[in-house]
């Protein structure tokens, strides 16, 4: 089990983590400013100037969650993690890629004095999702104290969906889902930054296109009444640690407002879907997913399949 002690770094959060140790038998400390301090000595100056916070480096969370396997590996835990963690997206990878490994995570919110985070309040993502420690006018002991049993009663728990990482390259098919405007549905998954399109990587044996009708069922609630027509096939090249393999996006038609508003989520898998414009994906998306769409709709509007490597048109026969 790992707990994560979330808050404004500069309010004790390191002394109630000690303490919550010294409270745990056979806990540890992991501390992830080890973890930012080691790449500032080691990554050249200009990356660290493009950037304003070590946790802006995909580096720093990668080593975060590959720190904390090791460091379980090695003993019974809990793994005691005290970070001020206040991106949403930051958390959604971190916290995701934990819970492909097998971990549970423990999410708690501790708030001393004051209820700001890098001088502003607490996001409100933040206080939805992480179980709140009121430790106002405790001493780090305390603090711990009430954490531990917090911790005892169950507190904190993040149900989030346990994707095993893949292993080698892995095929994908999204389905691009319309509303009467034409505008493209989006989903909002909690175990990894950025907007996605509804659908996952295929399984086994499975043919792509049933892939992700399945995954459109399995993610909205939704049965789609005929097979969706291929519109682009992407390869994303390998990026390590990432594995790449083949992007492949379908047009699943338009859906009324009946079926739009009979939308289910999955609850700990997704937390959110919605429909936007195209500029309004370009804000949501991460930018090769963003570019896949593009095509996509060039695709859907002159009615011919595209492909592409790594976002991008190999030759632009579109």
């Amino acid at each position: 089990m790992i707990v994560w002690l979330n808050g404004a770094w500069d309010t004790g959060l390191r002394r109630v983590a000690h303490e919550l140790v010294e409270l745990t038998p056979g806990s540890i400390l992991y501390d992830p400013e080890l973890t930012g301090g080691q790449l500032r000595a080691l990554l050249p100056q200009k990356r660290l100037d493009e950037v304003g916070d070590e946790q802006e480096l995909p580096a720093w969370r990668r080593l975060v969650v590959e720190t904390a396997a090791a460091l379980l590996a090695e003993a019974d835990g809990p793994l005691v993690v005290p970070a001020a963690l206040w991106r949403e997206e930051h958390r959604d990878e971190i916290f995701g890629r934990l819970a492909s490994r097998g971990f549970e995570v423990r999410h708690l919110l501790v708030s001393f004095d004051e209820t700001i985070l890098h001088a502003g309040p607490f996001p409100h993502w933040l206080t939805g999702d992480a179980h709140l420690v009121d430790a106002a006018g405790q001493s780090a002991r305390e603090a711990a104290e009430e954490i531990a049993s917090c911790l005892r009663a169950g507190a904190g728990y993040c149900d989030i969906v346990q994707n095993s990482e893949p292993t080698g390259e892995t095929l994908a098919a999204g389905v691009l889902l319309f509303d009467e405007d034409d505008r493209v549905l989006l989903v909002d998954p909690t175990y990894k930054p950025g907007w996605e399109f509804p659908g996952g990587v295929v399984e086994a044996g499975e043919a792509p296109a049933r892939g992700g009708v399945r995954e459109v069922a399995e993610e909205l609630g939704l049965r789609l009444r005929r097979a969706p027509r291929l519109l682009v096939v992407d390869w994303e090249p390998p990026r390590p640690p990432e594995y790449g393999g083949l992007r492949l996006l379908y047009d699943g038609g338009r859906l009324g407002p009946a079926e739009a508003a009979g939308v289910l989520l999955p609850g700990p898998e997704l937390r959110a879907w919605r429909f936007v414009t195209e500029d309004e994906a370009g804000g949501l998306l991460p930018s090769v997913r963003f570019s896949r769409l593009r095509w996509a709709l060039r695709a859907r509007r002159r009615g011919a399949a595209v492909y592409l490597e790594g976002g991008a048109p190999v030759a632009d026969g579109a």
